[in-house]
């Protein structure tokens, strides 16, 4: 098995995943020389998976008896009357069945993580300014898990309501051992950014990179261990809904996130019969603590399509213009969410990853504009353009649905005198955007850490008005006419 640090270097630094590959002088592979397990490929459809040959049930869901004494349980993710394309659940097969478990206590672990983003919280905060983060530390100070480095930046809505979202970040520097937790408000979409996460689930294990996430589906037990110790990254949370491949329309069967580049976990269970295994779970933003005297991880075998799963982001088909003009960034989506609104997304998921930029006769810096949208960016790694020096691997930026955007003068000067060549633009750099139909609200953690910076507005005081140096121009073409904008009759 190569390094982590090999296979850092080599997938950062191609252009696309296909560059891997060595033009078919070597064997294909699917998944990074570092990744120890193996999967199951595809957008999870219908998936099943033995870790003991001839245990899961042919033919029907719930025998009256399953090999070896296992307990079949349904987990459902869906309404039960939902239509067959919108239905979501898995059945395992397991040593125990979840319910066997010691109750429930409070547990006050992590003041840093919200839910509530109702105006009625005054703990939240609103801001037309656009902001930015600098990259969060990652404690040194004694040992800190994924679930107590928690830490919420915005969000909009709360999880009673069953359609909202909440975007955080995770420092940690430890393991969780022995110790699992569970999300019973929505799925969450993990985007590690520095340490690989080594990520335990009740249907498998899943080993996650930078370059890399992985969807972790509302209910479904999980541990995250960090074998690179110090670990930070990024956390999309999403009430009410699930994520899934955006519909292409008119670009086909083929193109963005391709389905058969999602990958799986495969069945894999532990015998773990000691006391006071601890489950964290979280109910309405708020944290609770249970214990039980085995292990969660008892699955022996599964079915079904609410499964977690992962994704390389080095994998992404991006596509744009190849005339004129900027394609709107919804290309950039790997996975969409869908709310009430059937004309707005509750959530995207996009990435700007390296690709190629080829649009003649085109003013190729983001043009200025102002969107419905509420973004929050941040970068994995490599340096990307349109941003200020301050935005860095690990950091964030922030702007609410209708602030405008745009570069300083002298880039669009620049932009506007010179006819820019083909070229690639975001070699080794992959930034990405959680974007909502939803306004954001900014939680007290975002709102008063250290990290937080406002945008400074003087760097578009050089914006000039280059429109008053042609009046004389302008006069001459309406015949003398034109004042202020008004025909003078």
């Amino acid at each position: 098995m190569v390094s982590a640090a090999e296979a850092d270097s080599l997938h950062q630094k191609a252009f696309h995943w296909a560059e891997t590959q060595g033009d078919g002088k070597v064997p294909s592979f699917g998944v990074r020389a570092n990744d120890p397990y193996n999967y199951m490929t595809g957008m999870p459809g219908e998936h099943e998976s033995e870790a003991i040959p001839g245990t899961l049930p042919r033919g029907q869901n719930s025998p009256r008896q399953v090999r070896f004494g296992l307990y079949a349980e349904q987990l459902t993710g869906s309404a039960f009357v939902s239509p067959r394309s919108a239905h979501k659940s898995s059945w395992v097969y397991r040593m125990r069945p979840a319910v066997s478990h010691k109750g429930f206590t409070d547990l006050n672990i992590n003041e840093d993580y919200e839910s509530c983003f109702l105006p009625v919280n005054p703990k939240t905060h609103v801001s037309p300014t656009q902001l930015a983060w600098l990259p969060f530390d990652i404690p040194k100070d004694g040992p800190v898990d994924f679930t107590q480095g928690l830490k919420t930046l915005a969000g909009s809505g709360d999880p009673s309501l069953r359609e909202g979202i909440a975007t955080h970040i995770f420092v940690c520097n430890t393991s969780m051992v022995r110790k699992s937790f569970v999300n019973l408000d929505g799925e969450f979409l993990i985007v590690a950014q520095q340490g690989r996460l080594d990520i335990q689930t009740e249907f498998g294990w899943l080993y996650v990179q930078p370059g890399e996430i992985c969807i972790i589906q509302r209910g479904v037990r999980f541990s995250v261990g960090t074998p690179d110790g110090e670990t930070r990254g990024y956390i999309l949370e999403i009430w009410g809904s699930n994520f899934e491949l955006p519909d292409l329309g008119p670009i086909g069967g083929y193109g963005l996130a391709n389905s058969r580049d999602f990958l799986v976990p495969q069945a894999y269970y532990e015998i773990d019969n000691e006391p006071n295994y601890e489950l964290i779970y979280k109910v309405g933003g708020k944290f609770f603590k249970s214990t039980q005297d085995h292990s969660p991880y008892d699955v022996i075998a599964w079915h079904g399509n609410y499964v977690p799963y992962k994704y390389d982001l080095t994998k992404f088909v991006n596509i744009g213009s190849i005339s004129v003009d900027h394609i709107d960034p919804s290309i950039f989506c790997v996975l969409t969410a869908k709310s009430r609104d059937p004309n707005a997304p509750l959530a995207d998921f996009l990435i700007f990853s390296p690709r190629w930029d080829v649009a003649s006769n085109t003013y190729r810096p983001p043009y200025y504009h102002r969107n419905v949208a509420s973004e929050l960016m941040g970068l994995i790694y490599g340096q990307y353009g349109g941003r200020s020096d301050a935005f860095l691997p690990g950091g964030a930026s922030f702007e609410t649905g209708m602030t405008p955007h745009g570069v300083a003068y002298e880039e669009f000067k620049a932009a506007s005198a010179d006819v820019p060549p083909e070229m690639r633009i975001s070699p080794g750099s992959i930034a990405f955007m959680f974007e909502s139909s939803r306004a954001f609200s900014i939680a007290e953690y975002g709102w008063t850490v250290d990290k937080l910076h406002f945008h400074d507005p003087t760097m578009w005081d050089d914006l000039v008005n280059n429109f008053t140096s042609h009046l004389d121009e302008v006069k001459q073409l309406t015949n003398g006419k034109w004042e202020h904008g008004v025909n003078v009759k």
